[in-house]
Protein backbone atom coordinates (compact mmCIF):
# COMPACT_ATOMS: atom_id res chain seq x y z
CA UNK A 1 0.00 0.00 0.00
CA UNK A 2 1.06 3.20 -1.22
CA UNK A 3 -0.31 5.29 1.64
CA UNK A 4 1.29 2.50 4.31
CA UNK A 5 4.76 4.52 3.76
CA UNK A 6 3.85 7.76 4.24
CA UNK A 7 1.26 6.95 7.55
CA UNK A 8 3.47 4.60 9.01
CA UNK A 9 5.65 6.78 11.75
CA UNK A 10 3.76 9.79 11.35
CA UNK A 11 0.94 9.44 12.93
CA UNK A 12 1.90 10.33 16.60
CA UNK A 13 -1.38 12.54 17.56
CA UNK A 14 -4.52 10.25 17.74
CA UNK A 15 -5.10 7.25 16.01
CA UNK A 16 -6.14 5.97 12.36
CA UNK A 17 -7.28 2.78 11.27
CA UNK A 18 -7.36 1.88 7.31
CA UNK A 19 -9.47 -0.52 6.61
CA UNK A 20 -8.69 -1.51 2.99
CA UNK A 21 -11.13 -2.94 0.55
CA UNK A 22 -10.28 -7.13 0.86
CA UNK A 23 -11.33 -6.61 5.03
CA UNK A 24 -7.77 -6.09 6.08
CA UNK A 25 -6.45 -3.08 8.59
CA UNK A 26 -3.60 -1.35 9.04
CA UNK A 27 -3.67 0.56 12.25
CA UNK A 28 -1.80 4.02 12.99
CA UNK A 29 -0.98 5.77 16.35
CA UNK A 30 -2.63 5.87 19.33
CA UNK A 31 -5.17 7.50 21.59
CA UNK A 32 -7.83 9.99 20.67
CA UNK A 33 -9.51 11.25 18.37
CA UNK A 34 -9.33 7.39 16.40
CA UNK A 35 -11.13 7.36 13.08
CA UNK A 36 -11.70 4.47 11.12
CA UNK A 37 -10.44 5.27 7.16
CA UNK A 38 -12.71 3.05 5.32
CA UNK A 39 -11.32 2.48 1.69
CA UNK A 40 -13.74 0.92 -1.17
CA UNK A 41 -10.98 1.49 -4.41
CA UNK A 42 -7.62 0.46 -4.13
CA UNK A 43 -7.16 2.92 -6.50
CA UNK A 44 -7.93 6.01 -4.04
CA UNK A 45 -4.67 4.69 -1.93
CA UNK A 46 -2.78 5.72 -4.71
CA UNK A 47 -4.36 8.86 -5.86
CA UNK A 48 -3.89 10.00 -2.36
CA UNK A 49 -0.56 9.52 -2.34
CA UNK A 50 0.53 11.31 -5.52
CA UNK A 51 -1.06 14.34 -4.23
CA UNK A 52 -2.70 14.13 -1.40
CA UNK A 53 -3.44 18.40 -1.44
CA UNK A 54 -5.90 17.42 -4.46
CA UNK A 55 -6.88 13.74 -4.20
CA UNK A 56 -8.05 13.64 -0.66
CA UNK A 57 -11.10 16.19 -1.42
CA UNK A 58 -11.50 14.34 -5.31
CA UNK A 59 -11.55 10.41 -3.96
CA UNK A 60 -14.38 11.80 -1.44
CA UNK A 61 -16.36 13.49 -4.08
CA UNK A 62 -15.95 9.97 -6.14
CA UNK A 63 -17.17 7.88 -3.03
CA UNK A 64 -13.96 6.07 -2.85
CA UNK A 65 -13.75 5.64 0.83
CA UNK A 66 -15.59 6.85 3.54
CA UNK A 67 -15.26 7.48 7.65
CA UNK A 68 -16.41 5.09 10.27
CA UNK A 69 -15.77 5.27 13.98
CA UNK A 70 -15.84 8.77 14.03
CA UNK A 71 -16.41 12.03 11.74
CA UNK A 72 -14.86 13.46 8.62
CA UNK A 73 -13.96 16.42 10.65
CA UNK A 74 -11.97 13.53 13.22
CA UNK A 75 -10.10 12.68 9.65
CA UNK A 76 -9.06 16.16 9.04
CA UNK A 77 -7.86 16.89 12.60
CA UNK A 78 -5.85 13.32 12.68
CA UNK A 79 -4.39 14.31 9.35
CA UNK A 80 -3.96 17.70 9.68
CA UNK A 81 -2.40 17.54 13.07
CA UNK A 82 -0.05 15.10 11.43
CA UNK A 83 1.18 16.79 8.22
CA UNK A 84 1.17 20.24 8.70
CA UNK A 85 1.62 22.15 5.83
CA UNK A 86 5.25 23.43 6.97
CA UNK A 87 6.25 19.35 5.90
CA UNK A 88 5.48 20.28 1.87
CA UNK A 89 8.68 19.84 -0.06
CA UNK A 90 10.28 22.39 -1.73
CA UNK A 91 9.33 21.66 -5.27
CA UNK A 92 5.71 21.24 -3.71
CA UNK A 93 5.80 25.35 -3.08
CA UNK A 94 7.88 25.85 -5.93
CA UNK A 95 4.77 24.56 -8.27
CA UNK A 96 2.27 26.76 -6.24
CA UNK A 97 4.58 29.77 -6.40
CA UNK A 98 4.38 28.90 -10.37
CA UNK A 99 0.91 28.43 -10.83
CA UNK A 100 -0.27 31.31 -8.53
CA UNK A 101 -0.49 33.96 -11.46
CA UNK A 102 -2.72 31.56 -13.04
CA UNK A 103 -4.88 30.55 -10.61
CA UNK A 104 -5.49 33.85 -9.03
CA UNK A 105 -5.87 35.19 -13.05
CA UNK A 106 -8.92 37.68 -12.01
CA UNK A 107 -9.21 40.43 -14.62
CA UNK A 108 -12.60 41.17 -14.60
CA UNK A 109 -13.96 38.77 -17.27
CA UNK A 110 -12.34 36.12 -15.07
CA UNK A 111 -13.29 37.54 -11.80
CA UNK A 112 -17.35 37.59 -12.77
CA UNK A 113 -16.80 33.98 -13.85
CA UNK A 114 -15.25 32.78 -10.63
CA UNK A 115 -17.82 34.46 -8.82
CA UNK A 116 -20.47 32.64 -10.95
CA UNK A 117 -19.28 29.42 -10.56
CA UNK A 118 -19.99 29.55 -6.58
CA UNK A 119 -22.65 31.98 -6.21
CA UNK A 120 -24.62 31.47 -8.91
CA UNK A 121 -25.27 28.39 -7.55
CA UNK A 122 -29.24 26.69 -6.92
CA UNK A 123 -29.90 29.15 -4.24
CA UNK A 124 -31.75 27.13 -2.28
CA UNK A 125 -28.62 25.87 -1.02
CA UNK A 126 -27.72 29.01 0.44
CA UNK A 127 -30.99 29.26 2.67
CA UNK A 128 -31.05 26.34 4.09
CA UNK A 129 -27.55 26.32 4.96
CA UNK A 130 -26.63 30.08 5.87
CA UNK A 131 -28.62 32.32 8.34
CA UNK A 132 -31.93 33.73 7.53
CA UNK A 133 -30.27 37.26 6.28
CA UNK A 134 -27.68 34.98 4.19
CA UNK A 135 -24.59 36.36 5.28
CA UNK A 136 -22.06 33.96 3.74
CA UNK A 137 -19.30 35.10 5.57
CA UNK A 138 -17.51 34.64 9.20
CA UNK A 139 -20.09 35.17 12.19
CA UNK A 140 -18.89 36.74 15.84
CA UNK A 141 -19.27 35.13 18.70
CA UNK A 142 -19.98 37.94 20.72
CA UNK A 143 -21.10 35.51 23.73
CA UNK A 144 -20.60 31.37 23.24
CA UNK A 145 -24.77 30.14 23.10
CA UNK A 146 -25.09 32.71 20.62
CA UNK A 147 -27.47 31.37 17.88
CA UNK A 148 -26.10 31.61 14.31
CA UNK A 149 -28.34 34.33 13.07
CA UNK A 150 -27.55 36.47 16.38
CA UNK A 151 -23.67 35.67 15.85
CA UNK A 152 -24.21 37.81 12.21
CA UNK A 153 -26.32 40.16 14.06
CA UNK A 154 -23.06 40.61 16.20
CA UNK A 155 -20.58 40.37 13.50
CA UNK A 156 -22.72 43.23 11.37
CA UNK A 157 -23.08 45.32 14.59
CA UNK A 158 -19.32 45.27 15.17
CA UNK A 159 -18.99 46.65 11.43
CA UNK A 160 -21.47 49.21 12.11
CA UNK A 161 -19.39 50.41 15.20
CA UNK A 162 -15.81 50.41 13.12
CA UNK A 163 -17.38 52.42 10.48
CA UNK A 164 -18.12 55.25 12.98
CA UNK A 165 -21.02 55.58 11.32
CA UNK A 166 -23.45 58.95 10.99
CA UNK A 167 -27.11 59.27 9.58
CA UNK A 168 -27.16 60.60 6.16
CA UNK A 169 -23.56 59.05 4.84
CA UNK A 170 -23.09 57.32 1.63
CA UNK A 171 -21.35 53.62 2.59
CA UNK A 172 -20.12 51.70 -1.12
CA UNK A 173 -19.95 47.61 -0.01
CA UNK A 174 -17.57 45.65 -1.73
CA UNK A 175 -18.91 42.16 -2.32
CA UNK A 176 -22.28 42.37 -0.99
CA UNK A 177 -23.54 39.37 -1.51
CA UNK A 178 -27.02 39.23 -1.03
CA UNK A 179 -27.31 42.53 0.62
CA UNK A 180 -27.17 41.86 4.44
CA UNK A 181 -24.94 44.20 5.26
CA UNK A 182 -26.20 46.95 3.34
CA UNK A 183 -29.00 46.42 4.79
CA UNK A 184 -28.27 45.97 8.38
CA UNK A 185 -26.33 48.98 7.79
CA UNK A 186 -29.18 51.44 6.30
CA UNK A 187 -31.66 49.99 8.90
CA UNK A 188 -29.73 50.80 12.02
CA UNK A 189 -26.88 53.58 10.93
CA UNK A 190 -29.70 55.69 8.84
CA UNK A 191 -27.06 55.41 5.76
CA UNK A 192 -27.24 55.00 2.25
CA UNK A 193 -25.81 51.80 1.06
CA UNK A 194 -24.27 51.02 -2.46
CA UNK A 195 -23.44 47.43 -2.69
CA UNK A 196 -21.20 45.70 -5.49
CA UNK A 197 -21.61 41.78 -6.82
CA UNK A 198 -20.79 40.18 -9.49
CA UNK A 199 -23.46 37.42 -9.23
CA UNK A 200 -26.82 37.37 -11.05
CA UNK A 201 -28.73 35.59 -8.15
CA UNK A 202 -27.05 37.81 -5.47
CA UNK A 203 -28.34 40.73 -7.18
CA UNK A 204 -31.48 39.30 -8.18
CA UNK A 205 -32.38 38.33 -3.87
CA UNK A 206 -30.93 40.88 -2.75
CA UNK A 207 -33.35 43.40 -4.76
CA UNK A 208 -36.13 41.44 -3.75
CA UNK A 209 -35.26 41.83 0.31
CA UNK A 210 -34.66 45.13 -0.35
CA UNK A 211 -37.95 45.83 -1.38
CA UNK A 212 -39.41 43.71 1.10
CA UNK A 213 -37.80 45.88 3.76
CA UNK A 214 -38.70 49.30 1.99
CA UNK A 215 -35.31 50.24 1.96
CA UNK A 216 -35.24 50.57 -1.83
CA UNK A 217 -34.60 54.50 -1.09
CA UNK A 218 -31.30 53.77 0.97
CA UNK A 219 -29.77 50.28 -0.41
CA UNK A 220 -28.78 50.18 -4.36
CA UNK A 221 -26.98 46.69 -5.43
CA UNK A 222 -25.11 47.07 -8.54
CA UNK A 223 -24.61 44.07 -10.93
CA UNK A 224 -20.71 45.46 -11.17
CA UNK A 225 -16.68 44.99 -10.51
CA UNK A 226 -15.48 47.27 -7.96
CA UNK A 227 -13.03 48.25 -10.21
CA UNK A 228 -15.90 50.24 -12.62
CA UNK A 229 -17.41 52.28 -9.14
CA UNK A 230 -16.46 55.91 -9.67
CA UNK A 231 -18.50 57.72 -7.14
CA UNK A 232 -16.79 58.99 -3.55
CA UNK A 233 -18.25 57.76 -0.33
CA UNK A 234 -17.97 58.60 3.00
CA UNK A 235 -17.25 54.97 4.07
CA UNK A 236 -16.34 51.63 2.25
CA UNK A 237 -17.24 48.06 3.75
CA UNK A 238 -15.66 44.56 2.08
CA UNK A 239 -16.85 41.54 4.19
CA UNK A 240 -15.61 38.50 2.38
CA UNK A 241 -14.77 39.60 -0.41
CA UNK A 242 -11.00 40.32 -0.55
CA UNK A 243 -10.02 36.67 -0.75
CA UNK A 244 -11.47 36.82 -4.32
CA UNK A 245 -9.17 39.71 -5.26
CA UNK A 246 -5.59 37.90 -5.62
CA UNK A 247 -2.18 38.77 -4.68
CA UNK A 248 -1.86 40.39 -7.80
CA UNK A 249 -3.98 43.12 -7.74
CA UNK A 250 -3.70 43.77 -3.94
CA UNK A 251 -2.53 47.34 -5.26
CA UNK A 252 -5.14 47.63 -7.66
CA UNK A 253 -8.09 46.70 -5.02
CA UNK A 254 -6.46 49.06 -2.03
CA UNK A 255 -5.96 52.06 -4.33
CA UNK A 256 -9.84 51.67 -5.76
CA UNK A 257 -10.79 52.07 -1.26
CA UNK A 258 -8.57 55.19 -1.11
CA UNK A 259 -9.87 56.52 -4.76
CA UNK A 260 -13.65 55.83 -3.22
CA UNK A 261 -13.42 57.83 0.23
CA UNK A 262 -13.32 61.64 1.02
CA UNK A 263 -10.97 62.74 2.30
CA UNK A 264 -11.78 61.79 6.06
CA UNK A 265 -13.77 58.56 5.16
CA UNK A 266 -13.26 55.10 6.75
CA UNK A 267 -12.85 51.89 5.67
CA UNK A 268 -13.05 48.00 7.28
CA UNK A 269 -12.34 45.06 5.34
CA UNK A 270 -13.05 41.64 7.12
CA UNK A 271 -11.69 38.99 5.15
CA UNK A 272 -10.10 35.30 5.98
CA UNK A 273 -6.05 35.68 6.55
CA UNK A 274 -3.53 33.24 7.47
CA UNK A 275 -0.78 33.92 10.21
CA UNK A 276 1.52 31.92 8.85
CA UNK A 277 3.97 33.64 5.85
CA UNK A 278 2.42 33.77 2.44
CA UNK A 279 1.64 30.43 0.85
CA UNK A 280 -0.28 28.89 -1.69
CA UNK A 281 -4.23 28.20 -2.52
CA UNK A 282 -5.37 24.33 -1.87
CA UNK A 283 -5.70 22.81 -5.46
CA UNK A 284 -9.03 21.27 -4.71
CA UNK A 285 -10.86 24.36 -3.23
CA UNK A 286 -9.43 26.34 -6.25
CA UNK A 287 -10.99 23.41 -8.86
CA UNK A 288 -13.93 23.10 -6.68
CA UNK A 289 -14.71 25.91 -4.79
CA UNK A 290 -13.50 29.32 -4.94
CA UNK A 291 -11.32 29.40 -8.28
CA UNK A 292 -9.40 32.62 -8.43
CA UNK A 293 -9.27 32.58 -4.70
CA UNK A 294 -6.40 33.52 -2.51
CA UNK A 295 -6.11 34.07 1.12
CA UNK A 296 -3.61 36.23 2.25
CA UNK A 297 -1.25 36.73 5.33
CA UNK A 298 -1.12 40.25 7.14
CA UNK A 299 2.17 41.06 5.75
CA UNK A 300 0.52 41.03 2.30
CA UNK A 301 -2.18 43.09 2.76
CA UNK A 302 -0.53 45.76 4.91
CA UNK A 303 2.44 46.23 2.54
CA UNK A 304 -0.54 46.87 -0.16
CA UNK A 305 -2.33 49.05 2.20
CA UNK A 306 0.85 51.15 2.72
CA UNK A 307 1.94 51.20 -0.57
CA UNK A 308 -1.28 53.06 -1.53
CA UNK A 309 -1.27 55.70 1.33
CA UNK A 310 -3.63 54.38 3.64
CA UNK A 311 -3.31 54.60 7.43
CA UNK A 312 -3.74 51.68 9.37
CA UNK A 313 -5.87 52.70 12.08
CA UNK A 314 -6.85 49.36 13.73
CA UNK A 315 -6.06 45.37 12.97
CA UNK A 316 -8.33 42.96 15.08
CA UNK A 317 -7.73 39.35 14.60
CA UNK A 318 -10.65 37.08 14.84
CA UNK A 319 -9.38 33.58 15.50
CA UNK A 320 -11.81 30.49 15.95
CA UNK A 321 -15.16 32.59 15.31
CA UNK A 322 -15.04 31.22 11.59
CA UNK A 323 -14.75 27.17 13.02
CA UNK A 324 -17.73 27.95 14.93
CA UNK A 325 -19.53 29.42 11.96
CA UNK A 326 -18.68 26.39 9.64
CA UNK A 327 -19.81 24.02 12.11
CA UNK A 328 -23.14 25.72 12.18
CA UNK A 329 -23.32 25.90 8.43
CA UNK A 330 -22.37 21.93 8.33
CA UNK A 331 -24.94 21.31 11.09
CA UNK A 332 -27.62 23.01 8.63
CA UNK A 333 -26.29 21.50 5.63
CA UNK A 334 -26.65 18.11 6.69
CA UNK A 335 -30.29 18.56 8.30
CA UNK A 336 -31.24 19.18 4.47
CA UNK A 337 -28.98 16.76 2.74
CA UNK A 338 -31.29 14.42 1.48
CA UNK A 339 -33.08 17.32 -0.25
CA UNK A 340 -29.74 18.50 -1.41
CA UNK A 341 -29.06 14.94 -2.64
CA UNK A 342 -32.38 14.63 -4.88
CA UNK A 343 -31.59 17.84 -6.35
CA UNK A 344 -28.07 18.17 -6.66
CA UNK A 345 -26.57 14.74 -6.61
CA UNK A 346 -24.83 12.55 -3.62
CA UNK A 347 -21.44 13.88 -5.54
CA UNK A 348 -22.04 17.48 -4.91
CA UNK A 349 -23.30 16.88 -1.54
CA UNK A 350 -20.24 14.99 -0.75
CA UNK A 351 -17.92 17.86 -2.71
CA UNK A 352 -19.95 20.80 -0.24
CA UNK A 353 -19.48 18.60 2.67
CA UNK A 354 -15.94 18.06 2.45
CA UNK A 355 -15.59 22.07 1.41
CA UNK A 356 -17.34 23.12 4.87
CA UNK A 357 -15.31 20.22 6.55
CA UNK A 358 -11.90 21.04 5.78
CA UNK A 359 -12.93 24.77 5.94
CA UNK A 360 -13.82 24.55 9.59
CA UNK A 361 -10.42 22.14 9.92
CA UNK A 362 -8.19 24.31 8.39
CA UNK A 363 -9.43 27.26 11.49
CA UNK A 364 -8.52 24.95 14.00
CA UNK A 365 -5.39 23.27 12.44
CA UNK A 366 -4.08 25.34 9.18
CA UNK A 367 -3.46 28.61 10.86
CA UNK A 368 -6.98 30.72 9.51
CA UNK A 369 -7.97 33.34 10.94
CA UNK A 370 -9.70 36.10 10.34
CA UNK A 371 -8.87 39.86 10.01
CA UNK A 372 -10.19 43.03 10.54
CA UNK A 373 -8.44 46.11 8.66
CA UNK A 374 -9.68 49.28 9.65
CA UNK A 375 -8.46 51.74 7.29
CA UNK A 376 -8.81 55.46 6.83
CA UNK A 377 -6.90 58.54 4.99
CA UNK A 378 -6.16 60.84 7.23
CA UNK A 379 -4.91 60.09 10.82
CA UNK A 380 -7.23 61.68 12.86
CA UNK A 381 -10.33 60.17 10.76
CA UNK A 382 -10.89 57.47 13.70
CA UNK A 383 -11.49 58.13 17.46
CA UNK A 384 -8.07 58.14 19.16
CA UNK A 385 -9.37 55.07 21.62
CA UNK A 386 -11.02 51.98 20.83
CA UNK A 387 -13.63 52.73 23.54
CA UNK A 388 -16.45 53.09 20.68
CA UNK A 389 -16.16 49.91 20.10
CA UNK A 390 -17.32 48.44 23.11
CA UNK A 391 -18.37 51.14 25.27
CA UNK A 392 -21.78 48.90 25.71
CA UNK A 393 -21.89 45.19 24.97
CA UNK A 394 -21.93 44.10 21.12
CA UNK A 395 -24.08 40.97 22.90
CA UNK A 396 -26.32 43.68 24.62
CA UNK A 397 -27.33 45.47 20.94
CA UNK A 398 -28.16 42.10 19.45
CA UNK A 399 -30.26 40.96 22.31
CA UNK A 400 -32.50 43.74 21.87
CA UNK A 401 -32.33 43.59 17.70
CA UNK A 402 -33.46 39.88 18.24
CA UNK A 403 -36.57 40.57 20.49
CA UNK A 404 -37.60 43.63 18.30
CA UNK A 405 -37.31 41.41 15.29
CA UNK A 406 -39.25 38.54 17.49
CA UNK A 407 -41.67 40.86 18.05
CA UNK A 408 -42.67 42.36 14.79
CA UNK A 409 -43.02 38.39 13.45
CA UNK A 410 -45.21 37.89 16.36
CA UNK A 411 -47.74 40.49 15.21
CA UNK A 412 -47.49 40.03 11.72
CA UNK A 413 -48.71 36.10 12.52
CA UNK A 414 -51.44 37.71 15.04
CA UNK A 415 -53.16 39.91 11.85
CA UNK A 416 -52.50 42.89 14.26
Amino acid sequence: MMLDSVLSGCITIGSLTVELPDGSEKHYGRGEPHVRWRVHDKRALRRIASDPEFMLGQTYMDGQWSVADGTLRDLMEVLMRNFPEEQYTTWQLLAQRLLQPIRQWNRESAARRNVSHHYDLDQSLFQHFLDEELNYSCAYFARDDMTLEEAQLAKCELIRRKLCLEPGQRVLDIGCGWGSLARYLAEHAGVHVTGLTLSEEQKRIGDQRTRERGLEERVEIKLQDYRKETATYDRVASVGMFEHVGRSYYDTFFSAVRDRLTADGIALIHTIGRTTPPGGTNPWIHQYIFPGGYIPAMSEAMAAVERQGLYGADVEVLRLHYAKTLAEWQKRFQANRETFAERLGERFCRMWEFYLTVSEASFYWRQLVVFHFQLARSVDAVPLRRDYVYETPVEGAVAEMSAAAAAGRDSVSSGS
